[in-house]
């Protein structure tokens, strides 16, 4: 027989609705109508799902205070370096200096004129030796750096181009020392005669070497930086193919303030560097980001305006 749950009351009830619940206990609730467990009551607070927050971009103080921590962490990578290299220094001295020994004459001489000058020789021979080292971790904290401001897929890329930015800084420097050093050290030679007799500064050549060795490091970074803004789309080939008459006269203008006050160094970093920008061409047009249909034809109205 059917009975209405909400006048007729069940046999040994004294009210249809659910009893309260007595000091200490817990209420009664009815059962459902296909029988089985009453649903448990869900507050509605949990019943929203919370949406992801959005990342908050960085503020100009903690922007200042990340550079000042990846700063303190290169500088105590270098200063981990110079220590692993001090113990070197003298033989780093002599493997630096080969590539000159082999050419200068019999009767020619390193000499050094300060009293404490072979010692802070060997100091910058472990700093610089100590920056090679940790230059893989160097261009890490450059690309952590950078890395906020890029978007989730290129930041897959950090690592990968801190491990080349090392392979092609370490490149440079022995570029440098196995093809530049020894074209450049033989035309210098080329003047001692009998009557004049190299005696160099062994700071003088150490300014002049680790210069050089620095410098070359850094210029073969241009076809890496070339793919990175190819990426981001700040460049292109075309653009690069436009400015190159601008890029050549900017190449000379950097090659003569990074080597010592002679042509022939001049030119020994200017070719290929030249070399370098071409390839960075090639970059940018196998990486760059293709425009789209509507650009391109939002550009060809804005030339035809």
């Amino acid at each position: 027989m059917w009975r209405n749950p909400y006048t007729d009351v069940p046999d040994g009830a004294s009210s249809p609705w659910p009893r309260e619940a007595e000091e200490g206990g817990e209420a009664t609730l009815p059962a459902t109508a296909g029988g089985g467990e009453p649903p448990v009551p869900v507050e509605p607070g949990e019943a929203e799902e919370k949406e992801p927050e959005e990342e908050k971009p960085m503020t100009l103080l903690e922007h200042l205070g990340e550079l000042r921590r990846r700063l303190v962490r290169g500088f105590l990578a270098i200063l981990i370096g110079f220590f692993a290299c001090y113990g070197f220094a003298k033989e780093l001295f002599y493997y630096l200096s080969l590539p000159l020994l082999k050419v200068m004459p019999a009767d020619a001489k390193f000499i050094y004129t300060g009293v404490a000058e072979g010692f802070f020789v060997d100091l910058k021979v472990s700093f610089v030796a100590g920056l090679f080292v940790a230059c893989p971790y160097l261009f890490y904290q450059i690309w952590a750096f950078i890395a906020p401001g890029l978007y989730e897929e290129e930041k897959r890329y950090v690592v990968p181009l801190a491990f080349t930015s090392a392979l092609f800084f370490l490149g440079g420097g022995l570029f440098c020392y196995f093809v530049v050093f020894p074209f450049a050290f033989t035309f210098f030679m080329s003047y001692s005669t009998d009557n004049i007799v190299a005696m160099l500064s062994i700071n003088e050549y150490l300014s002049f070497a680790l210069k050089m060795l620095i410098a070359f490091g850094l210029i073969f970074e241009m076809p890496l930086f070339s793919f990175f803004l190819a990426r981001l789309g700040i460049i292109s080939a075309q653009w690069m193919r436009d400015v190159r008459k601008y890029a050549v006269l900017a190449v000379f203008i950097i090659a003569a303030i990074l080597t010592p006050p002679d042509v022939f160094s001049q030119l020994l970093m200017a070719a290929p560097m030249l070399v370098l920008y071409e390839i960075s061409i090639w970059v940018a047009a196998a990486v760059g980001k293709k425009k789209t249909k509507p650009e391109t034809a939002k550009a060809a109205q804005e030339e035809g305006a």
